[in-house]
């Protein structure tokens, strides 16, 4: 019977350092769709093709994947969420030419941060070394 590794405190704090930055950017990036700023409201309906009314709905749906995500019960949940939000900008981004490198960065920051601080999904996906049987 294999015991499942608990995670050094270190760890743990490198996996919450990570798993803030995707929080902190998409609360940013909902705070932006929420201000009605004029350079927002552009970017979204003019370059992204985004009608301005959908913005607050966007902004709503970006908070709601954050906050499942920081909640430590919720998190693989939360990261599913958040990967399929954006997943979306990814295909957003795309359609009008541009290149998500932020937004694929981001969904990598989400699993990696909650790969180092949550053990059960260190259980889940084990680590593998391929050279192990060579």
């Amino acid at each position: 019977m294999t015991h499942p590794v608990v995670p050094s405190r270190r760890t743990v704090w490198i996996g919450r350092v990570l798993s803030a930055i995707p929080v902190a950017m998409m609360l940013f990036s909902a705070s932006m769709k929420f201000s009605a700023s004029p350079e927002a409201l552009q970017f979204a309906a003019t370059h992204l093709g985004w009608p301005e009314t959908y913005l607050p709905r966007l902004a709503l749906l970006e908070i709601s994947c954050v906050v499942i995500y920081a909640i430590p019960q919720t998190a693989v949940l939360g990261a599913i969420l958040i990967s399929g939000y954006l997943g979306g900008a990814v295909a957003t981004h795309f359609r009008v030419g541009d290149v998500p490198v932020v937004q694929c960065l981001l969904i990598a920051l989400a699993w990696g941060g909650l790969y180092l601080r949550d053990p059960r999904l260190r259980d889940l996906l084990p680590r593998v070394n391929p050279l192990r049987h060579l």
